[in-house]
């Protein structure tokens, strides 16, 4: 009786390791030794990004809108409870957008919180 080797499936996953590492600089994306440990150091990498991506757009939202808010005088903290005590349900996304790109609609929108 032959001799059952595991080839076709061990060559099957090395060329998928070595394709995930394309556009990798030198040996990592040659080398299946190299390629396999770059590959499993950009997919944690990826993994916890997703999660960092969120953090830093809510911090450049609140950013944008505490900007915004000096020139109105009044501090974000003050605002967000404004906007919660009048039932306005404006999330920080629209709330950054609507100040950067329409700034007088912004000023109305303050106003009509604070009464």
């Amino acid at each position: 009786m032959a001799r059952a080797t595991n080839a076709p499936a061990s060559r099957t996953r090395r060329r998928r390791v070595v394709a995930a590492a394309k556009g990798f600089r030198g040996n990592r994306s040659k080398l299946y030794r190299y390629a396999k440990d770059a590959v499993r150091k950009a997919k944690q990498y990826s993994y916890r990004d997703r999660k960092n991506r969120k953090r830093t757009f809510r911090q450049l939202w609140i950013t944008r809108i505490r900007a915004a808010l000096t020139e109105c005088d009044v501090s974000y903290s003050r605002f967000i409870a404004d906007m919660q005590a009048a039932n306005v349900e404006l999330d920080r996304k629209v709330l950054a957008d609507i100040a950067a790109t329409e700034p007088a609609a912004f000023k109305a929108l303050v106003q009509s919180v604070r009464g």
